[in-house]
């Protein structure tokens, strides 16, 4: 896609820094930080991915001694000539330096802007721009790596097979059209079925995905659940190796949903202490254990908490798991119980003494599905309603097949799962050139 833009300069490193980037970008991104920079020679004269030592002068005096990158067009981030000057972090330094590019010809850069120009010079597809952001937010190895996945095409590659096979049995049904008065059958109907069968599944595998691609990305919710006074603002203070919840022997002291965050193995979970579950007449309790009801149902694994010392005494859980939850059963204060044994499916902790603590920890680990490398994951709710969307589309397709919707009305079916999932990558429309392609690529007409 060619544009015309003009050339724009931000940081492109967080302030507060030792060290700190500014990027220059646009047609004029060379000759502008020429007139900024002082080196052995003009950066206009210099080959393409090279870096150069020199310093940033304005009205005779030296700004910063810098090192001057340079990334000619169209081998670059954004797809334009690019400049990053290396410069210290002294916000005074970075504001000069902006202030002389401005003055020089640039304009500062809007949000995002430097990734929605390689958007459009087609050097990131629109899911691969998308997780410039998660990869910068990325505040875990889990979400990292899935960042990573997506950003080197790993999920856009997934997409555009599918879209080829569906851009196929388009070519092949809009061929029959071609020929219609010949009574001409190019798609066989039963692998036309298989083929959109087996698509199926794998649409309906990435949508199934999402519920904990999106939990790895945000962190995985994990409440603290039980009684009041079985330790559980306890737990949360050991886990985290602070104070961070008030610990008492009043039952009720916790009325709101505490939340912190813990990364174990590389997976950021969000660690929510609850108001303890009991029948109370006091108002505010109750409040506190409504929301301990809510936090429940939009957590991914709770921690079940009993007293080790009466848990001949404790009733079963009064909450009904849901889809994808996991439980976690801990019978806490064991350093008080007199007890020889345990339930096999209780795992025995001392919140007070951190006792029994890395055996939860690898617990709640093990509660997360493993996830490969190399594995494709949805962390985002747009791409999963696109996938709704194509998996609605599909069935409507499946659905004519079997009733025998004339052929015209079956491809346009299959077109809009085409453009469902390639709304993600922004591939979502259907140029005459490929299905053509398409046709002439394994057919020989005429013959």
């Amino acid at each position: 896609m060619q544009f015309d833009h003009d050339t724009i300069v931000a940081p492109a490193t967080a302030s507060g820094g030792a060290l700190a980037v500014i990027r220059l970008a646009g047609g004029d991104a060379v000759a502008i930080a020429d007139r900024l920079f002082k080196g052995r020679r003009p950066l206009a004269a210099c080959a393409s991915h090279t870096a150069h030592f020199g310093t940033i002068e304005a009205e005779g005096r030296i700004i910063d001694e810098v090192v001057a990158t340079l990334f000619l067009a169209p081998k670059s981030y954004t797809g334009e000539d690019t400049v990053e000057f290396s410069c210290h972090g002294s916000l005074f330094i970075v504001g000069e330096v902006l202030r002389l590019a401005v003055a020089a010809g640039a304009r500062m850069a809007e949000p995002g802007e430097f990734t929605q120009r390689a958007y459009l010079s087609g050097r990131l597809d629109l899911a691969q721009a998308e997780a410039v952001a998660d990869l910068i937010a990325s505040s875990s190895k889990t979400a990292h790596r899935i960042a990573t996945h997506q950003l080197r095409g790993g999920y856009s590659s997934a997409l555009d097979r599918l879209r080829e096979e569906l851009l196929s049995l388009t070519a092949l049904l809009e061929l029959e059209l071609d020929f219609g008065e010949e009574d001409v059958e190019f798609a066989d109907r039963n692998q036309l079925r298989d083929t959109m069968q087996r698509i199926g599944s794998e649409l309906v595998r990435l949508s199934d995905s999402f519920q904990l691609g999106n939990a790895l990305k945000e962190g995985i919710p994990v409440a603290i659940v039980g009684a009041p006074n079985v330790g559980k603002s306890t737990l949360l203070n050991q886990l985290l190796q602070e104070d961070r919840a008030m610990v008492s022997d009043i039952a009720g002291t916790t009325r709101d949903v505490i939340e912190e965050q813990l990364t174990i193995d590389g997976i950021r979970f969000r660690i929510l202490d609850t108001a303890g579950l009991r029948t109370t007449t006091d108002r505010l309790e109750q409040m506190g254990i409504e929301r301990t009801h809510q936090t429940i149902e939009r957590a991914r694994i709770i921690l079940w908490m009993v007293d080790a010392t009466t848990l001949d005494q404790t009733p079963e859980p009064p909450f009904t798991l849901g889809e994808n939850q996991q439980l976690i059963r801990i019978a806490n204060k064991i350093d008080t119980a007199s007890i020889e044994t345990l339930p096999s499916h209780y795992l025995p902790l001392s919140a007070r003494t951190g006792k029994g603590l890395e055996a939860l920890k690898e617990a709640m680990r093990k509660a997360v599905p493993p996830i490969d490398e190399e594995q494709t994951i949805v962390t985002s709710a747009r791409h999963h309603e696109a996938l709704q969307s194509g998996l609605e589309a599909l069935q409507r397709a499946l659905e004519g097949l079997n009733s025998e919707l004339p052929t015209d009305l079956l491809s346009e079916d299959i077109r809009a799962v085409i453009a469902s999932i390639g709304s993600i990558t922004a591939r979502g429309v259907i140029l005459p050139s490929e299905v053509l392609a398409h046709i002439f690529g394994h057919f020989c007409i005429g013959k």
